[in-house]
């Protein structure tokens, strides 16, 4: 259906995961399988349920897995925003994870309004 690497939802999506990752590293340890785990977790899904997508037979199952990833990204604003609440993430770091993250959104639901199902 779609080569998932050619995919700017993806692509941004990914770029995404890096700057989570970059910022976690920063977390306190005791958060290591907490906050930390959960957020790379949701971070990582949203890419990786764009790419499962485009393996699909029928533009219905990728929407499907858009959805998902689309679920993921708000899993990830809730993340940050607690982070931000026990001042475990940095002010500025927090909005332009959710500045990027705010855009990765608007692409999956234009991405997923484009499929004519």
């Amino acid at each position: 259906m779609h080569n998932h690497k050619n995919l700017k939802i993806w692509q941004r999506s990914m770029d995404l995961v890096e700057l989570v990752y970059r910022e976690t590293a920063k977390f306190p340890q005791e958060e290591k399988y907490g906050l930390t785990s959960q957020l790379q977790r949701a971070a990582v899904s949203i890419p990786s349920n764009i790419a499962e997508g485009t393996s699909r037979a029928s533009q219905k199952e990728f929407k499907y897995f858009l959805s998902i990833s689309l679920g993921s990204s708000y899993e990830v604003g809730t993340q940050i925003e607690l982070a931000k609440r026990f001042s475990i993430i940095d002010q500025q770091k927090a909005e332009e994870i959710l500045t990027e993250l705010d855009q990765v959104e608007k692409m999956i639901i234009g991405f997923m309004k484009s499929l004519h199902i």
